[in-house]
């Protein structure tokens, strides 16, 4: 997935453990125009953290997703999304789908 992206420049796995019923990672990804994504998830039976912190080159929000549980007022609580401009619903709630979307965006400017 992040080999096969025309979009990113680099990556780095910064970490990443798994066991018989889960995983966590950490990783960086750079893409073509310099922005970066900083994403992070700990899955197991019980629990699923992640957040998707995608930033400028300057290091300014382009956008963050993640399923902190705060926004009780978003219809798709807890995930969510922080933008330059305000916190919206979100339906992007793995890396694959962040990355698609962020792929969409770099189309959509071309």
């Amino acid at each position: 997935m992040l080999d096969d992206s025309d979009c990113i420049e680099n990556y780095e796995i910064i970490d990443y453990k798994h066991w018989s019923t889960g995983f966590y990672y950490k990783l960086k990804a750079i893409f073509t125009d310099e922005s970066a994504l900083f994403a992070k998830e700990y899955f197991d039976s019980n629990e699923r953290n992640y957040s998707f912190h995608w930033q400028q080159k300057d290091s300014h929000l382009i956008c963050r997703w993640d399923n902190a549980p705060h926004h009780k007022s978003i219809a798709t609580f807890p995930h969510h999304k922080h933008c330059h401009d305000g916190i919206y619903e979100s339906k992007e709630i793995s890396l694959v789908e962040v990355l698609k979307t962020i792929r969409q965006q770099f189309k959509s400017v071309k």
